[in-house]
């Protein structure tokens, strides 16, 4: 588990997109596990990641798992889909709370949030969190800082939009939370209502983005996750503490 130190360290991150640890994807409600003092993020580590799938018996498609995430998206294994159009999602103003989770840092929205639709189904937008750096890696590149929007679908499937950031002009949406992040930044599990927050500031450019199908990134690495990520890469400044 980490330690107050490390917390400090991964929310600066947040702000400052310095930090080198990594995040977790969360669609926590129905796929992920509460409990993460069984399992780390340190490769090579007796429960890190190339390990999960031998910890517990049901975590063993992380080991075994065809569609696991998150992937390197270079160009020469990606096709262009011109029938996948702009990205169907409309967001609305919600009353929302901020919650450090002890490995990451989520905003959980309290109310209806709008949707993503993909085929004809609707994903509801339930959370955002963020990764420093980021998980999903464009033609072998890291970035500073990933934003995920995690949708469920009414039969609890999941579609989660990655926005990938660099250092550079400030980005509005997370410079309205920053506050809220410090205050949080020491105390894991603390939730904290933080009144309307929209976000349609967050969503991205919808023009261009990689689609596939791939998992969860923690335990038990649940497969059947529509990945989207938008191939725009963002901007955030760099704030000295």
């Amino acid at each position: 588990m980490r330690s107050a130190r490390d917390l400090r360290l991964a929310v600066s991150a947040l702000l400052l997109l310095l930090l080198l640890s990594a995040g977790v994807l969360a669609a926590r409600a129905q796929h992920e596990i509460d409990d993460e003092s069984e399992f780390n993020y340190i490769r090579g580590s007796k429960n890190g990641p190339e390990n999960w799938g031998k910890i517990k018996e049901e975590w063993a498609t992380c080991g075994t798992g065809q569609m696991q995430s998150p992937i390197d998206l270079s160009d020469h294994r990606t096709s262009r889909a011109p029938n996948l159009g702009y990205l169907n999602h409309s967001y609305l103003p919600v009353e929302a709370s901020i919650v450090n989770r002890g490995h990451d840092i989520m905003v959980k929205f309290n109310g209806d949030a709008g949707s993503l639709w993909i085929n004809g189904t609707a994903y509801h937008l339930r959370q955002v969190h963020w990764h420093s750096p980021s998980e999903h890696r464009v033609n072998g590149r890291r970035y500073n800082l990933e934003l995920h929007m995690v949708h469920l679908s009414a039969e609890n499937k999941t579609a989660v939009i990655g926005i990938l950031y660099k250092i550079g002009r400030r980005d509005h949406f997370l410079h309205e939370l920053e506050s809220y992040l410090r205050r949080i930044a020491d105390t894991k599990e603390k939730e904290e209502m933080v009144g309307v927050v929209d976000p349609w500031e967050a969503r991205g450019d919808g023009e261009a983005y990689y689609r596939y199908m791939g998992s969860l990134t923690t335990p038990a690495c649940d497969e059947g996750v529509i990945w989207t990520v938008i191939k725009r890469v963002g901007t955030n400044a760099v704030d000295i503490l």
